[in-house]
């Protein structure tokens, strides 16, 4: 009886990744013939303005919280140890390579995340993708590219949006209650910064938004008959999208160092 459990379950959890695999196949094929072919780009920007425009006011909180933090407590702790350089490091390190694409990339999960699941989960429950099926309309390039290509944009836009106010924005915080030159500012931060920071911050951010969509539409499309499930499919797609966030991020992570 054991055994039977066990297997029943391996059998079900390689079968779910092979039609994940599938799923995210096609989701790509379809991207391309969406730039390929004449196709209605309401969707997508309706996309961006929800995930990416609304998303900005608690981006420039987080940020400017951040930066001011790591600032303020670099010019008063650092100095005592003659490393006060390191500072720019930091905030380099911590900002643009690290934290700057993993919380915006939680906030996006959070919010579009669980609303593009919510909203997929209710259209199969209310028979709408048997509808468009039904008229020809194939629900993948119609629903999930356009939120997949609009989560993607809004994610690199977002981390490009927390860098800048993360590391410009937050000088002007601590400028009210610390004597750090903005010369001297910008110039150590200028040389601390070099492009393959930027080529990671920008590769987790892509990778992050693609992870962000792809498993919020595919919990949603996982929702078959009562609207009892559309919740659980909600809360099972944040909970994967940050364990494979944080995944992939640690993954690239590793491969900077050793790039580097």
């Amino acid at each position: 009886m054991i055994f039977e459990t066990v297997g029943s379950r391996v059998f079900a959890t390689v079968q779910d990744f092979f039609y994940a695999m599938g799923y995210c196949y096609r989701v790509l094929r379809e991207t391309v013939l969406f730039f390929l072919k004449k196709r209605s780009r309401q969707v997508l920007t309706l996309q961006i303005l929800f995930t990416g425009v609304e998303a900005l006011p608690v981006i420039a909180l987080l940020s400017l919280g951040l930066g001011a933090i790591i600032i303020v407590q670099g010019v008063t702790l650092l100095p005592q140890f003659g490393q006060g350089e390191l500072v720019y490091a930091i905030l380099i390190t911590v900002i643009t390579r690290e934290l700057g694409p993993i919380l915006t990339a939680f906030i996006v999960t959070a919010r579009s995340g669980t609303a593009i699941s919510t909203e997929l989960g209710n259209m199969v429950v209310s028979h709408e993708i048997e509808a468009y099926v039904a008229n020809g309309i194939d629900p993948i390039s119609y629903l999930v590219v356009p939120r997949f290509l609009g989560v993607v944009v809004s994610v690199v836009l977002l981390n490009l949006y927390f860098n800048l106010f993360g590391l410009l924005g937050s000088f002007l915080v601590t400028s009210l209650i610390t004597t750090i030159h903005a010369r001297e500012y910008f110039s150590n931060l200028l040389n601390a910064l070099i492009l393959p920071d930027i080529a990671i911050s920008l590769a987790k951010s892509i990778a992050s938004g693609a992870i962000i969509s792809l498993v919020a539409t595919y919990y949603g499309f996982k929702v078959e008959q009562s609207s009892t499930e559309v919740p659980v499919m909600a809360i099972r797609s944040v909970g994967r999208g940050f364990t494979l966030i944080i995944t992939v991020n640690m993954f690239l992570t590793i491969i900077y160092y050793l790039w580097i």
